[in-house]
């Protein structure tokens, strides 16, 4: 089982705990796939755009006395890695199960089942009643990933530091573990979720098979194939693709974890909409990162949206636009917590400045 990468946590937790009221504009609730303005091509040219060298998110230091985010996030993070390790064992076919679990368990931050515990514990909820659904959407997102990577999609050979899952098992063995990963994500929140309502399990599921099917995860990706190389898109375009490619995990990791925690229609709500700003802002700091750090510094192959002639906010607004935008979003989204209990709140005030403000 492999832990959180902490070297990432050290370079960014004096900035993780920026919190204050703000003023925020309304976001529209979760759209479901509509007709483009435009239309998009079926092929998907690569043309190269060089451009300057730029610089990523400025830091704002701001330490919170009373809330340690590196320790709550590398305690969040080595449970969650339990439970995922316990939750996909290694048993016959042991191919299908060892790919499934070479990318499950290689690393990362943990960021979107984290957000589900911190949202459960926000409504009143206990961890325990959220942790399979927090394994659930860690699978799915590890599922796409998979899928991401492989030579019909982005055709990168590197993923989290490590080759990715085809370059090790071959592309066959790859998308069917993405399709059992994705298949066992419903299993177990149906399954193992205790001390939940069988009405909300349901409308848990339900929320996740929305976010992450035709009108949600896969809309997006599908736009984004069709759209690259285009010069006639604009923001409205962008974000449409993000809401739903980028957004939509981390707004049903949220929103998945107050609905099991007991939350109020209203809590819910609120939080749906403080996820959707977060998720747009992983996007834009994304898209930023891909230009301003290396493959070794990210895990990952950088630069490659600027190859494909991917839409990404830089291209669209340019860098110091781009960094404005995402301190705006990170204002709005803080500013949906502003009515909860600020204790409990602190973990997602913190993964929203984490976000923000993070170096790979």
């Amino acid at each position: 089982m492999s832990c959180v990468n902490l070297a990432a946590w050290t370079q960014t937790c004096s900035i993780f705990n920026q919190a204050s009221s703000r003023r925020s504009n309304k976001t529209q609730p979760f759209r479901t796939l509509k007709t483009l303005p435009v239309s998009l091509a079926s092929q998907r040219p690569r043309r190269p755009v060089s451009i300057s060298a730029v610089q990523t998110l400025e830091e704002n230091p701001a330490p919170s006395p009373t809330f340690d985010f590196k320790s709550y996030m590398i305690q969040k993070a080595s449970t969650v890695n339990q439970a995922l390790d316990a939750a996909v064992s290694l048993k016959d076919p042991v191919k299908i199960h060892d790919s499934m679990r070479y990318s499950l368990l290689a690393g990362g931050k943990r960021v979107r089942p984290v957000l589900c515990l911190a949202a459960c514990d926000l409504v009143g909820g206990h961890e325990s009643m959220a942790m399979p659904a927090a394994c659930s959407i860690e699978m799915i997102h590890t599922m796409s990933l998979i899928h991401d990577d492989l030579p019909c999609m982005d055709n990168d050979p590197l993923r989290r530091g490590k080759p990715t899952n085809h370059t090790i098992y071959g592309e066959d063995v790859a998308v069917l573990a993405g399709d059992a990963l994705l298949a066992y994500a419903f299993e177990h929140i149906a399954v193992c979720t205790k001390g939940v309502s069988p009405a909300r399990i349901v409308r848990a599921i339900a929320e996740l098979a929305k976010y992450i099917g035709a009108d949600g995860l896969v809309a997006g990706q599908v736009v984004d194939i069709n759209s690259e190389g285009r010069k006639d898109l604009g923001i409205e375009h962008l974000e449409f693709i993000h809401e739903h490619k980028t957004a939509a995990l981390l707004e049903a990791a949220v929103v998945i974890g107050a609905v099991l925690g007991g939350g109020t229609d209203n809590e819910v709500e609120k939080l749906r909409t403080f996820a959707r700003c977060i998720g747009l802002l992983f996007q834009v700091v994304d898209d930023i990162l891909d230009l301003t750090k290396s493959s070794k510094e990210l895990g990952k192959t950088a630069g490659k949206d600027l190859v494909a002639d991917k839409l990404t906010y830089p291209k669209l607004l340019g860098i110091e636009e781009s960094k404005k935008l995402a301190e705006k979003l990170n204002k709005d989204a803080q500013q949906q917590l502003s009515e909860f209990d600020q204790e409990k709140a602190a973990p997602l005030i913190a993964l929203a400045n984490y976000i923000a403000y993070r170096q790979n």
